[in-house]
């Protein structure tokens, strides 16, 4: 009698699963961009566009974007790297591909793990500051998440925020903004104000919050 009732106890367990998780994926929206990745100003904070580094077609498929840039801006002959990754749907539960781990994966020793503060609407925003080495070659990595009036550093409050999302509303569109530029003095705060600017510029992107 009890082997009878764990077994119906599992399997209406395992149906009640099955019905929500369909719930949710019949429930979730595809969030279209107010104004394209592309309208992102060449001109933030004194750096200037100098060029684009497209995407392989492998890394494409792997990343499966709804849409990106990846850019490269100049100041006194220094380079900073701009990515920008847009989800229209993500799935509760999952993740987008975080610098954390793709970048050991390009061969990058992530040595230092920090935060920076960006001022964003009279508010301070934390992002994610790691320092990074490979050859003896040093970078600073910013990157943060970034949805309609949400700016998160944290991977583990995007999943809870997600699934939050994904049953309440069924909108989980969102962003993944990574700045890349060298480690010299001044650089944290060239990134700090170059973020000031783009965060504005994204949630334009973005759309207004509703």
């Amino acid at each position: 009698m009890r082997a009878v009732s764990f077994r119906y106890i599992c399997t209406v367990v395992l149906l009640m699963a099955t019905l929500a998780t369909y719930a949710l994926s019949q429930r979730r929206q595809e969030d279209l961009l107010a104004q394209p990745l592309d309208s992102i100003d060449k001109q933030i904070a004194g750096w200037t566009l100098v060029g684009n580094e497209p995407l392989t077609s492998r890394v494409l498929d792997r990343l499966q974007l709804t849409s990106h840039i990846s850019r490269v801006y100049e100041k006194d002959r220094a380079k900073l790297g701009l990515f920008i990754a847009y989800y229209a749907q993500q799935r509760a539960g999952e993740s987008m591909h975080s610098p954390k781990a793709c970048l050991p994966g390009a061969g990058w020793q992530i040595w230092k793990h920090d935060s920076a503060i960006v001022p964003f609407n009279g508010r301070p925003m934390e992002i994610n500051q790691y320092s990074i080495q490979n050859s003896g070659q040093r970078m600073l990595v910013f990157y943060w998440y970034q949805s309609k009036g949400r700016i998160l550093a944290s991977e583990y409050m995007g999943k809870v925020l997600l699934a939050k999302d994904a049953l309440l509303t069924g909108h989980t569109g969102g962003s993944l903004v990574r700045l890349i530029l060298p480690d010299i003095p001044g650089a944290p705060a060239e990134a700090v104000a170059f973020a000031s600017v783009l965060i504005p510029e994204m949630q334009r992107c973005l759309g207004d919050v509703n």
